[in-house]
C-alpha cells in the first residue's frame, strides 16, 4: 500500500478561496473596480469607513478608515482579530466589503456585523461575484460562492437594511480578463462583479402625530340679535322671514 503523502506543512493555514483573485482574471475585477470605489468613497459623509475586501485587492488610500483583509483565520490589516470585531457601535458612516463575502464563510455574520458598526444613515458597498455572468467559468473549481440579486437582497434585509435603500451595479469584464467601466444597462447584466448599495435606515427621534380624524356636524342657525324680542312659542326659518 502506498504511503500517504501530505504537501501541506503542518500548523499552516490552507489556501483561502479568495487567492483566486490574485491572479490575472481576479486582478482585471478588481482594477475594474477601483473608479466605483473612489466614487463612492467620495460620497462618504465625515464619519470614518471601514474596507474589507481580500489580500490582492488595494485599500482605498484616504483618511478616516480601517482597512481589513479576510484570511481563513479571521482578519488582518489594521486589526488582527475574528468575529465580532472590537470596534464601537454606529462607529462608521461606510463601510466596503470587495469580494470580502465570496468565499461563502460567515455571509450572515460580516453583513450584521456591519449593520451593527454603521451609522444611522450610513451605506453598505457590496461587491460580489455575479453569476449570471460567463466570466464565471474563470472562478469555476476555485471554491468562490456567487448569488443572484434577490438572495443578496433578502440577506441585507435579514442583516437590518431596509430593502428600499438597495441600490444595484455591474461592473468589470464580460469575458476576457480586462479592465471594463461599469453599467447598469441590460448588456451590463453580464458583467462579472455584482455591486449592492444599501443604507441603514434613520429611527425616528420623535413618533408622529395621530390624524385628526373629520366628523359630520350639525349646522347652526346664528342666533338673532340681542336687542330684537322675539316669541320663543314660534319657530320661524331665516329664509322664511316676510312671507305672510
Amino acid at each position: 500500500m502506498p504511503a500517504f503523502t501530505y504537501h501541506r506543512q503542518p500548523g499552516k493555514p490552507p489556501p483561502s478561496a479568495l487567492g483566486w483573485f490574485e491572479g490575472a482574471a481576479g486582478n482585471a475585477l478588481l482594477d475594474s473596480e477601483v473608479a466605483a470605489v473612489g466614487r463612492a468613497l467620495a460620497m462618504c459623509p465625515a464619519l470614518p469607513w471601514l474596507w474589507i475586501g481580500p489580500d490582492a485587492a488595494l485599500a482605498p488610500d484616504a483618511a478616516r478608515g480601517v482597512r481589513l483583509h479576510r484570511t481563513p483565520s479571521g482578519f488582518a490589516g489594521d486589526l488582527q482579530c475574528d468575529l465580532p470585531l472590537p470596534l464601537a457601535s454606529e462607529c462608521f458612516g461606510a463601510i466596503f466589503l470587495q469580494h470580502a463575502l465570496d468565499d461563502g464563510h460567515q455571509v450572515q455574520d460580516i453583513l450584521e456585523e456591519c449593520a451593527r458598526l454603521l451609522a444611522p444613515g450610513g451605506r453598505l458597498w457590496l461587491a460580489t461575484l455575479n453569476p449570471w455572468s460567463p466570466y464565471r467559468l474563470r472562478w469555476t473549481g476555485a471554491g468562490l460562492r456567487s448569488k443572484g440579486t434577490g438572495a443578496w437582497q433578502a440577506a441585507l434585509r435579514r442583516a437590518g437594511f431596509a430593502s428600499a435603500a438597495t441600490r444595484v451595479q455591474w461592473l468589470g469584464p464580460r469575458w476576457q480578463p480586462r479592465v471594463e467601466d461599469s453599467g447598469i444597462g441590460f448588456a451590463d447584466r453580464f458583467r462579472s462583479v455584482l455591486a449592492l448599495s444599501a443604507g441603514k435606515q434613520v429611527q425616528a427621534m420623535i413618533p408622529p402625530t395621530t390624524l385628526r380624524q373629520l366628523r359630520w356636524q350639525v349646522a347652526r342657525w346664528p342666533l338673532p340679535p340681542a336687542d330684537r324680542r322675539v316669541d320663543p312659542r314660534v319657530r320661524t326659518r331665516p329664509d322664511a322671514r316676510g312671507r305672510g
